[in-house]
């Protein structure tokens, strides 16, 4: 199991100033979709610059164009690229083939998608390395939390490993993690932390018992 560190309402030094402080108990640093639209690019860039050994991913949230999205997210040095799940099956079989060409993962967002069983189903066929059950900003004001809908797709889903997004914090991370997604991903509930480097230390450890 992977902890990745989301960063959503951060500059490039912020960022990798924040990276610096936890980076030996995260696995993959994400640079969130608000990053990437004040930013752009350069900031997948200077993160994987600046931490060449964490895996990166960019959080473009393709919802066409995917090849020529994927390609760009990889020249600046993305490992994995993000795809909506509501994208047109062509758009995502697009992402995987030049990800996959690339050397590089694509994981499927389904932020948004209604019919979670059947489009998981229909996305995992397509080859995604990993399937996404993201709780948003918008439903977790609303009280959404992502633990049912993760497992949901631990039923469905056979070959892509399942990642969770969404209110993840230390007090509700156990009943996340009973649910054995593959990757968990937490963005203020490191960000926002009075310590940083010891709530990082403590879910990585949760992450980490078996």
């Amino acid at each position: 199991m992977k902890l990745q560190l989301a960063l959503d309402l951060v500059s490039i030094p912020e960022g990798i100033a924040l990276v610096r402080e936890v980076q030996e108990y995260i696995d993959i640093v994400e640079i969130g979709t608000p990053v990437i639209i004040d930013e752009g690019l350069h900031a997948v860039r200077a993160m994987k610059a600046a931490f060449p050994s964490l895996k990166v991913l960019a959080d473009l949230k393709v919802m066409d164009a995917g090849g020529y999205e994927v390609m760009r997210a990889a020249e600046a040095g993305a490992d994995v690229v993000t795809v909506l799940g509501v994208a047109e099956d062509a758009t995502i079989r697009g992402a995987v083939r030049e990800a996959h060409d690339r050397g590089r993962e694509i994981l499927v967002d389904m932020i948004g998608v209604k019919d979670l069983a059947t489009r998981a189903q229909q996305v995992d066929d397509m080859g995604v390395d990993y399937i996404c059950v993201h709780t948003g900003y918008d439903l977790q004001a609303e009280g959404r939390r992502p633990f049912d809908d993760l497992r949901l797709l631990k039923q469905v889903v056979r070959k892509a490993k399942i990642a969770v997004a969404g209110g993840i914090k230390l007090d509700n991370m156990k009943e996340i993690l009973s649910a054995r997604p593959d990757v968990v991903i937490v963005g203020g509930g490191i960000t926002n932390a009075e310590n940083k480097l010891e709530t990082a230390r403590r879910m990585k450890e949760l992450v980490q018992q078996p």
